[in-house]
């Protein structure tokens, strides 16, 4: 049953009410809004009635669609017998079927899972894994080794990283323009460069690709790996980032330096993972196993908040000894394992099957790569950055000079309003404009998607 609530009326509430997430509230307060009433499908609907074409997942979780059945009855399912119950001193029915499947699904290796409730919260748990791994390594009989162990306490992370905005996840972060105000709240941590091939000082990209880039974090492993708990990592592309695309090979490289000089590997995979690369998980694409995996984002199909952090048993075995030794994980959230999310999880991973999504998706990534083409020809287009379906369009104000746009222009944001009037929903990350659909997506919708944008850049830039 419908309420009868007025556009007019929510319009007006949202503004008195609500503060919205990475928006400048005045410009929010001062311009018409959109409501999304309901979605059907790869469409969202707004309250008014009119359809959108979801170009962003609703910020990259959704898998299979809007209101999908199968999703909508494994939940409705799940309310009948219970909705949540803690898993601090107890197990529940969902989360164990789901953690079976999710090791068995997941890079060789991991063995045991985590339950939280977002992608910053995955990332959390897997620092503090990795730091207190390190601490309890140093209780050993040999006390050499264990002294050098307890000194492990250092992380290695990326320029222009983005794992989440809690506050240890935004200090292995590395963008400065959500980081640098926090500043005095974070810990200190080690920078390497992410390759960034469209600005490669040697002018490549990927063919015949040396991997001069790895030379930023390998002079770090080198230099601190004595001090080091952890290396954490986007596997192939660094989202928030602007869907900056490591050159084949850098990841695999990385995870044998970590290996090499015993240093964690953690691997966020909270927006790459569930398919969105092409393959289940991006570290498959280059036989990657990390020590730690984080995921959350598409995990219940863009259903509900579920998370995990999913570590090997090495790592495990760390934590288990004497009541007495206090070497348990500390750490909790009410809602960890949640019922209803791990319900909607296993039906999402049951649809992965039934609709062949994995198998569909080689053809799906050819298509969108032919359909991005045709940006090449825009002249404010620097470079267009494509995993899976995963893609950035970066607009610069002059191409030959790789000029960007100043953020006073809201270039990026002047294209994706533009894209709304034509009946597509896209963000921007400055000015990269992100593209990263349901997985669901038709060829048609690719189509319409692909061809929306370059109408949007095309009017906003020329």
């Amino acid at each position: 049953m419908r309420d009868n609530i007025r556009s007019e009326d929510l319009f007006a509430w949202d503004k008195d009410y609500i503060w919205h997430p990475f928006t400048q509230m005045r410009d929010w307060l001062n311009e018409e809004n959109l409501i999304i009433d309901r979605g059907e499908g790869n469409y969202l609907i707004d309250t008014r009635g009119k359809r959108y074409l979801d170009g962003v997942a609703s910020l990259w979780v959704n898998v299979h669609g809007h209101c999908r059945q199968e999703i909508n009855q494994a939940i409705t399912e799940q309310m009948g017998k219970i909705a949540h119950s803690t898993l601090l001193g107890l197990g529940n029915t969902p989360s164990i079927k789901l953690a079976k499947q999710l090791v068995a699904i997941t890079p060789p290796g991991l063995a045991k899972v985590f339950y939280s409730d977002s992608g910053s919260t995955a990332v959390e748990i897997a620092l503090k894994m990795a730091f207190q791994y390190w601490q309890q390594k140093s209780s050993g009989i040999n006390t050499l080794k264990s002294e050098k162990n307890k000194k492990k306490t250092k992380y290695i992370s990326f320029k222009n990283a983005y794992h989440g905005d809690t506050i240890g996840a935004v200090s292995v972060g590395g963008m400065d323009l959500f980081h640098n105000i926090y500043g005095p709240l974070l810990f200190e941590k080690l920078e390497a460069q992410y390759p960034y091939c469209y600005r490669c000082p040697l002018g490549k990209k990927y063919p015949g690709c040396n991997l001069a880039c790895l030379g930023s974090v390998k002079n770090i492993i080198e230099q601190n790996h004595t001090e080091t708990a952890a290396l954490i990592i986007e596997p192939l592309v660094q989202g928030a980032g602007g869907m900056i695309t490591a050159p084949p090979g850098f990841l695999k490289r990385v995870r044998e330096l970590c290996s090499q000089y015993n240093i964690l590997l953690i691997a966020d995979e909270v927006a790459t993972g569930f398919g969105r690369t092409g393959k289940m998980f991006a570290c498959e694409h280059e036989e990657v196993s990390p020590d730690i995996m984080c995921l959350a984002k598409g995990i219940t199909g863009g259903y509900l908040p579920l998370a995990v952090t999913i570590t090997t048993q090495k790592i495990f075995d760390a934590f288990c000894d004497d009541y007495a030794s206090q070497k348990t994980f500390f750490h909790g959230h009410t809602y960890t394992g949640n019922a209803l999310g791990c319900a909607a999880a296993l039906a999402s991973l049951d649809l992965f099957k039934k609709d062949k999504i994995l198998e569909k998706l080689t053809y799906k990534v050819r298509v969108f790569s032919q359909c991005l083409k045709v940006f090449k020809g825009l002249e404010h287009v620097g470079d267009i950055r494509q995993c899976g379906l995963m893609a950035g369009i970066e607009l610069v104000k002059d191409r030959r000079n790789k000029q960007d746009y100043e953020c006073k222009e809201k270039t990026g944001i002047k294209v994706i309003l533009q894209a709304r009037k034509q009946g597509l929903i896209i963000r921007p990350l400055g000015n990269v404009i992100v593209l990263m659909p349901p997985l669901s997506i038709t060829d048609k919708e690719l189509k319409t998607l692909t061809d929306i944008t370059y109408k949007s850049i095309k009017t906003v830039t020329e």
